[in-house]
């Protein structure tokens, strides 16, 4: 119980993070050489690598906040992320895998929410000195198609 509570407040750390536009403090979430990827799960099952975006440790993170806020040109939008069914499917003392489904509305120019993307988190989440971390993130995706300019962090 005590293992499920931490990797969920880490979870939710992580979303309220991206939902809040915090999105300096998401790398934080991540070991240094951490991994983060989206992907279609159409690729995933087929073991394509090609997906939507790839972060490969912290400064590449970093580098792709730094982009947000002074590269990109995209419309005011902000998320909201729905996550349940947290599942454990494998863990050591150090390592723990763990699963879990998203829903992330969208909100554009503060009109009406609409669904943006579901799919599912496949992580290997760490103990660091600092507590838990995702040593892999992995979104999976069930859209057909994203219909905008992915920029955030899902």
């Amino acid at each position: 119980m005590k293992l499920h509570f931490e990797l969920t407040e880490l979870q939710t750390g992580y979303i309220a993070a991206i939902d809040d536009e915090r999105f300096e403090d998401w790398p934080n979430f991540f070991t240094p050489d951490g991994n983060y990827e989206i992907i279609p799960r159409e690729n995933f099952v087929q073991g394509l690598p090609a997906g939507l975006m790839h972060c490969f440790g912290q400064t590449m993170m970093r580098d792709r906040v730094v982009s947000m806020r002074e590269a990109n040109v995209y419309h005011a939008h902000t998320y909201r992320h729905f996550v349940s069914g947290l599942e454990i499917l494998s863990q050591t003392a150090d390592e723990v895998v763990t699963r879990s489904n998203y829903l992330v509305m969208r909100t554009v120019n503060e009109l009406n929410a609409d669904v943006f993307q579901v799919g599912r988190y496949e992580d290997i989440v760490v103990r660091t000195d600092a507590g838990w971390r995702y040593k892999s993130k992995r979104a999976i995706y069930e859209n057909a198609r994203v219909d905008t300019l992915l920029v955030i962090p899902v």
